[in-house]
């Protein structure tokens, strides 16, 4: 048992938005605990640890405390996942509706009841093409990678991946609640000429919005170290969804398959789409990069006749060239 209790929130925040919510939200969590870090305009971790002692209430006490200040003083909403670790906590936030909060009691015991049912592509950074691949060999769920040993699951996905993957799988992350500033973020959006049904129309929107991104990332000289995906329906209901990359980038293909990914975990059935917004979160100067993303071979030809496409656009506009796939699609204004 690590003792820890952090805390995931996400906010249901209306499409207009006042420019302070932000800054005055974080103000008031950090009347609850000093150590709050801000993920986007819309979701914020804290690490209760230190703060229940002094609150004199359990983790879930705690939660709905918070919870009912953010209702109280802006009228906000909010999904909440409490657990010993930041990946177990933002899992459990994803799966709660608005208003109510899911708690995962710190023992182990608590940690697989609620880890190992739960759907693979669920844990960070296994995708579409990661998750498809574990399912060749019968590992749906996180309970079946779990019993998987660690050296079986290097020689399936490599060394890193399949190292992190078994940590994951575990329930294991070794993530803080950083309590800096948020870093800004950029975003896009494409709006559709009517209600939208068809995936690959909706493939078609995130290609060229990661595109957008992409490229305005590279003239910036910025890595977007996280993805917000937001998609409106007919029906005035909208869904959000976050990712944190493996490793910062501000390349297109990269960018293309994390919000593919993200996209696919949605699981949408004939969902009448209106508009998809994708959002480049904690950016970052490119040049104070510590690491690079590893990339295999096939990345090579994408990202060289990216950096042609750049030196094309930066000379005679961005509608000079652009991604096959929207060729027969008009391309998205930018918000």
């Amino acid at each position: 048992m690590s003792g820890r209790h952090l805390l995931h929130l996400r906010f249901d925040v209306p499409a207009v938005e006042e420019a302070e919510l932000p800054e005055e939200l974080r103000r008031l969590l950090e009347n609850v605990t000093p150590r709050v870090q801000v993920i986007g305009p819309d979701s914020a971790a804290l690490d209760l640890t230190g703060a229940i002692p002094y609150w004199k209430r359990d983790a879930r006490g705690l939660t709905e405390l918070v919870q009912l200040r953010a209702l109280a003083h802006f009228g906000l909403r909010s999904s909440a996942g409490c657990a010993p670790n930041r990946m177990l906590a933002a899992m459990a936030c994803a799966l709660t509706p608005p208003g109510q909060r899911t708690v995962v009691d710190d023992s182990p015991e608590a940690i697989s009841a609620f880890l190992r049912p739960r759907p693979v592509h669920e844990l960070p950074g296994v995708g579409v093409r990661i998750a498809a691949t574990l399912g060749e060999y019968g590992l749906h769920t996180v309970g079946d990678v779990a019993d998987v040993p660690q050296l079986t699951l290097q020689r399936l996905l490599g060394a890193r991946a399949g190292r992190a993957l078994h940590e994951h799988a575990q329930g294991r992350d070794t993530q803080v609640v950083d309590a800096t500033p948020i870093p800004a973020s950029i975003s896009s959006e494409y709006r559709f000429d009517r209600d939208e049904l068809d995936p690959a129309a909706h493939r078609r929107a995130l290609i060229a919005l990661a595109d957008d991104l992409g490229a305005r990332l590279r003239a910036s000289g910025q890595i977007a170290t996280g993805l917000t995906c937001t998609i409106h329906y007919a029906d005035r209901s909208s869904t959000r969804r976050s990712r944190v990359l493996s490793e910062a980038t501000q390349h297109t293909v990269l960018l293309a398959r994390a919000v593919y990914a993200v996209y696919e975990s949605l699981g949408l059935q004939r969902a009448r789409v209106l508009t998809i917004a994708l959002r480049a979160d904690a950016l970052r100067p490119a040049d104070l990069a510590t690491r690079q993303l590893t990339l295999d071979a096939r990345d090579e030809r994408p990202l060289a006749i990216e950096a042609v496409a750049d030196r094309a656009r930066a000379r005679y506009g961005h509608q000079v060239l652009y991604p096959a796939a929207l060729a027969i699609n008009s391309r998205p204004p930018t918000a």
